[in-house]
């Protein structure tokens, strides 16, 4: 009987031990490699370029910009690709806020595929900035002392 108990005992331990284990493996794991995949295609569905609207997946893990992706469009590809190299590199490796201050200017030749491309960045990186809760008004020194005194 005593046999049972001691390896009842030590299988329990085993399983709760390998349990905890498994727990803290997906918890480290998911906020590091977790990604934040965002489509603009619905977005920025009112967002054309020359010839349309111009759709991409923007990459963001561990709050930065990881990869911008081009989807199919009808831009012309020369002047599109053109325009999408040097816009997307300027984001890449950014964090969600910096991308979002970034005051980034058309390429030459390509202004409306590039204004299309910038406005569906911008776009698309609003929905991946944390929400943050908004009280309306902000207390003044004011205002908190009046609250005091009633």
């Amino acid at each position: 009987m005593k046999k049972i108990t001691i390896i009842a005992v030590a299988a329990l331990l085993m399983l709760t031990g390998g349990a905890a284990q498994a727990k803290k493996k997906a918890t480290t794991g998911a906020g590091t490699t977790s990604a934040q995949v965002i489509y603009t295609g619905e977005i920025a569905k009112k967002v054309v370029g020359y010839n349309g609207t111009t759709p991409l997946n923007i990459t963001i893990r561990n709050g930065k910009i990881q990869k911008i992706e081009a989807l199919e469009n009808q831009e012309t590809p020369a002047y599109f690709d053109r325009a999408f190299t040097k816009i997307a590199a300027q984001y890449e490796g950014k964090t969600v806020n910096e991308a979002l201050n970034m005051d980034v200017d058309a390429v030459t030749g390509a202004t409306y595929s590039s204004e299309a491309i910038i406005k569906n960045i911008k776009m698309g990186l609003q929905q991946a900035k944390p929400a943050t809760k908004k009280t309306g008004k902000k207390a003044t020194k004011g205002a908190t002392a009046t609250k005091r005194k009633r």
